[in-house]
């Protein structure tokens, strides 16, 4: 007899690990049968525990299926029984069978049609007949030990088939943990119930993290191993911006907004080109947000990674000139055969649109699909890509591209002596105005002067 009040206690300890009840008691019960037979059973008996919770008593049956001569084959005479099939009912006495082959009839675990058909009325070959066993309580060393770990065994599985299903939900979405270790450059997050890790691969570049700081991540893969069930994080992941966007953005969770194509280079920038399926609903302006806010959320999640928003385009041309931003093409030529874009791009622009290293034309090339070539308005290649690498044509008379500096990223060139104030482009510099043309700010100083005097 079991003590009622240790096993109820145990069961609300297991279920609060998110296993159930019901996992619980069959555990309890394969063990106990397992137990049995080693100690009082016989080799190829079949052998099942009831738990009885409200007395807290166990009974034990011997199941034996119905069989005929066209589900099992009998032994002839001669035929030698190999000696592994006389070890003790405990242990494994599966039959080997060649294909095709019937197993072979035995009395502890097959019962014939005709025998069963006497004890109970209208059976078929493959039910089960129940027989009753003396019942038992005092159970050998080896016995109990072995029941211990056959209920480890069934708690590790029902743990691992529990978080399967928990972490199952959650794949495609961002969890949230805390630092636990680094190793061999791989961050492993502490979940609660488990542990997930971060390839080093999946990280964003120059991120450094610290034992016991919290952290998020997209949860991309949820597998399960030898020893238990391993979850695959990723900061790099391109959908861990979308999800980002997402919390931030309700538009975009609700479905209004969708996401068409995204292209991201972890830690550096991002282009991510989204439609509308509200006409009432900005889709550029819903992810940014009020004065940015949303936006900057997202970035400052990613370490200060640039994102670029831009409005998809079912017209090819009109998207790759999106894609290019905040570059402006004066004219966009599609290739069908080859899949190449050639862009126009006035010479002021021409670094604006290549990026620093190639990676604004890069991403476009990503974002679109189109292997993308930069021209200038006077019809020189600048750059090739295809999505994958950038070819840059040099130009030395290009001094900020030279400085490895891109006009939206700095107002400062790069000089051996120091920093210095752009310069403003020849057409607008200011011009001297004519002595006789005075604006309003010189006549409000004049008459300034004369109250004073």
């Amino acid at each position: 007899m079991i003590d009622l009040k240790t096993i109820n206690a145990v069961l609300g300890e297991f279920e609060d690990r998110g296993i159930s009840r019901a996992t619980m008691i069959e555990a309890i019960e394969s063990a106990m049968a397992t137990a049995y037979k080693r100690e009082y059973g016989k080799r190829g008996q079949v052998i099942r525990a009831k738990l009885d919770l409200n007395s807290g008593t166990i009974s034990f049956e011997q199941v034996k299926t119905v069989v005929d001569d066209s589900t099992v084959r009998f032994p002839t005479p001669d035929e030698v029984i190999p000696e592994e099939h006389h070890v003790h009912g405990f242990h494994a006495e599966e039959e080997y069978l060649a294909e095709g082959e019937l197993p072979r009839f035995d009395s502890e675990k097959h019962i014939l049609i005709d025998d069963a058909k006497r004890m109970k009325r209208g059976v078929s070959v493959g039910e089960d007949i129940i027989f009753p066993l003396e019942q038992q309580d005092d159970f050998g060393r080896i016995a109990a030990q072995t029941a211990k770990q056959v209920v480890i065994q069934k708690v590790r599985e029902a743990e691992k088939l529990s978080m399967m299903e928990e972490f199952g939900e959650k794949k495609g979405q961002i969890v949230g943990g805390i630092v636990q270790r680094m190793e061999r450059g791989a961050i492993f997050v502490d979940l609660g119930r488990t542990t997930g890790i971060i390839p080093y691969e999946e990280q964003i570049p120059g991120e450094r993290y610290r034992m016991g700081e919290r952290i998020r991540a997209y949860l991309y893969a949820v597998d399960e191993g030898f020893r238990g069930v391993y979850l695959r994080l990723s900061r790099a992941h391109p959908q861990f911006v979308v999800k980002l966007f997402e919390q931030e953005a309700p538009e975009l969770a609700s479905g209004a907004i969708e996401v068409k194509a995204l292209a991201r280079e972890p830690g550096s920038r991002t282009k991510i080109a989204l439609a509308s399926r509200d006409a009432h609903i900005d889709p550029v302006g819903s992810l940014v947000g009020q004065r940015g806010v949303r936006v900057s959320t997202v970035m400052s999640e990613l370490g200060g990674e640039r994102i670029d928003i831009i409005e998809w385009n079912p017209d090819a041309r009109e998207f790759v000139k999106e894609a290019l931003s905040p570059a402006t093409p004066t004219e966009v030529v599609l290739n069908e055969d080859d899949h190449r874009a050639m862009v126009t791009v006035s010479e002021d622009e021409q670094s604006l649109a290549i990026g620093r290293g190639g990676q604004n034309v890069r991403l476009a090339a990503k974002l679109t699909g189109w292997n993308i070539d930069i021209v200038s308005t006077g019809g020189n290649d600048i750059a090739e890509s295809d999505g994958e690498n950038v070819a840059v044509v040099p130009n030395d008379e290009d001094p900020a591209e030279a400085a490895g500096v891109m006009p939206t990223e700095s107002i400062e060139n790069v000089s051996d002596s120091g920093s210095e104030k752009n310069a403003l482009p020849a057409e607008e510099e200011l011009t001297a105005l004519p002595a006789s043309d005075e604006t309003v700010a010189d006549k409000e100083e004049d008459r300034d002067k004369a109250t004073d005097e």
